[in-house]
């Protein structure tokens, strides 16, 4: 399997390459927008929003944490491994579109419903993807692993290129990362999903928002935890 480790290798480069390049024209413009409109917004608001995040976040990694099956992926060869992650990626992918798809035809209230319900499904997700490469989720820094994970998925430009040095050289990084910053973390994925959750409560064209902006928000994730634990694997 040297060749197939040779093609994991080229895949980890030319990703890497894909999530630090420049953003788009209209990413950074909305970024701008999202900014200002972030500094106009009172700081008990940043506060309340930060905290409930906080605790949503938190919640979902112990429940998923106790819901995800620990497996011994050891004997598993890296082919094997990509191979029960990409299964994986399908049935979660599959669960956030019908998510979507209910939230968005059910209007504003079944909408805002779908902010925690995704976020759940996210994590759990990545839970089972460290269980597929053999990680150990038990460890609170497999957990902190994961949180930046997320957030290189569901960042700017200036912070995914920030997270990747992290998750790059995460056994010599790790050491000094106490807590996630949880200010950070909130802003930066609020202004990644907004606009597209925006339109998901739109009458009429909600349920088919909802279904594709959760396809995509899960291939994005799907990529970025598949070649974060890739990397780690080839480094060792």
């Amino acid at each position: 399997m040297v060749e197939y480790r040779e093609m994991v290798e080229q895949e980890v480069l030319f990703w890497k390459m894909k999530i630090t390049r420049q953003s788009g024209l209209f990413s950074r413009v909305s970024k701008t927008a999202q900014t200002r409109i972030n500094g106009m917004i009172p700081e008990k608001f940043h506060k309340v929003m930060t905290e409930s995040i906080k605790n949503m976040v938190k919640a979902s990694l112990v429940g998923s944490n106790i819901t995800t099956k620990k497996r011994s992926s050891i004997e598993l060869s890296l082919f094997e491994r990509d191979k029960l992650f990409k299964e994986k990626l399908s049935s979660f992918r599959r669960t956030a579109v019908i998510e979507g798809a209910g939230t968005g035809a059910g209007g504003i209230l079944l909408g805002l419903a779908d902010f925690p319900l995704l976020l759940s499904i996210k994590m759990k997700f990545l839970f089972e993807a460290a269980a597929v490469y053999g990680f150990d989720t038990d460890d609170p820094e497999e957990r902190l692993f994961i949180l930046h994970i997320f957030l290189l998925a569901f960042s700017s430009e200036e912070k995914r290129k920030e997270t990747m040095l992290i998750i790059e050289n995460w056994e010599q990084r790790k050491q000094l990362i106490a807590d996630m910053d949880w200010r950070d973390f909130q802003q930066e994925y609020r202004d990644t999903i907004d606009l597209v959750k925006m339109f998901q409560m739109v009458p009429g064209i909600g349920a088919v928002v909802g279904a594709f902006a959760n396809y995509n928000l899960l291939d994005q994730l799907g990529e970025t935890a598949m070649n974060s634990y890739r990397m780690r694997l080839i480094q060792t």
